[in-house]
């Protein structure tokens, strides 16, 4: 299995979830979430899963600049907003390719998929 890891090149977090599977030697592909946003449909699945709640980064730059209108929504549903901006997405998202595994870098659940 190689797993897919979503996040942006500069986050701390992904950098570390790289370093750790790249010193593992665990198969995976990189996708920055700036450079290749994820489509709808992915969205929707990921929003589908039991990490829904933790998608959703509402400590992000992107979410404290956003009117308060907007961040009511995202609460009824988050899609359009993560769909509008894809940097409100908790880094990494790290899936099997359809299936989110983990949302976040924490190396102990990590090592389930090592």
């Amino acid at each position: 299995m190689q797993l897919q890891l979503y996040g942006i090149r500069n986050c701390d977090s992904c950098r570390g979830a790289l370093r750790w599977l790249a010193a593992r030697s665990v198969p995976h592909a990189f996708h920055d979430l700036r450079e290749e946003p994820p489509s709808r449909e992915l969205l929707r699945s990921w929003l589908d899963s039991p990490h829904a709640s933790r998608l959703l980064n509402r400590r992000s730059t992107t979410w404290r600049q956003l009117p308060d209108a907007q961040r009511g929504r995202a609460d009824r549903d988050p899609l359009p907003l993560l769909c509008a901006h894809p940097t409100l997405i908790k880094r990494p998202v790290i899936t099997d390719g359809s299936i989110v595994l983990d949302v976040g870098f924490d190396p102990v659940r990590l090592e389930e998929f090592a």
